[in-house]
């Protein structure tokens, strides 16, 4: 979707610290940081919410979920702890889609 902030960002038309990336997942360093360590783990299909996902996005979900554990691995996060989030529209704070 050319608007989307995050699909400009994976076509590399936005700057951005990228931290990972393969054919399904990038994962970048947020701008504004809300946490020591706040990365983003994006799909690069565009879905503009988690309600958008669909049963054969299972997969994918799953490989972002675990590619967040990697990355908490490699900055030393993981053995002290770190929490994940997906924000899922306004009310919980989603905004880009």
């Amino acid at each position: 979707m050319a608007q989307c902030l995050f699909c400009r960002i994976i076509a590399r038309e936005v700057p951005a610290s990228f931290v990972y990336e393969d054919e399904q997942i990038v994962a970048i360093d947020d701008i504004n940081p809300q946490a020591p360590m706040h990365v983003l783990v994006l799909p690069r299909r565009h879905i503009a919410t988690l309600n958008d996902g669909t049963a054969e996005d299972a997969a994918l979900v799953g490989g972002m979920v675990r590619r967040a554990a990697a990355i908490a691995r490699e900055r030393g996060c993981a053995d002290r702890g770190y929490r994940t989030v997906f924000n899922c529209n306004r009310g919980a704070g989603q905004s880009v889609y």
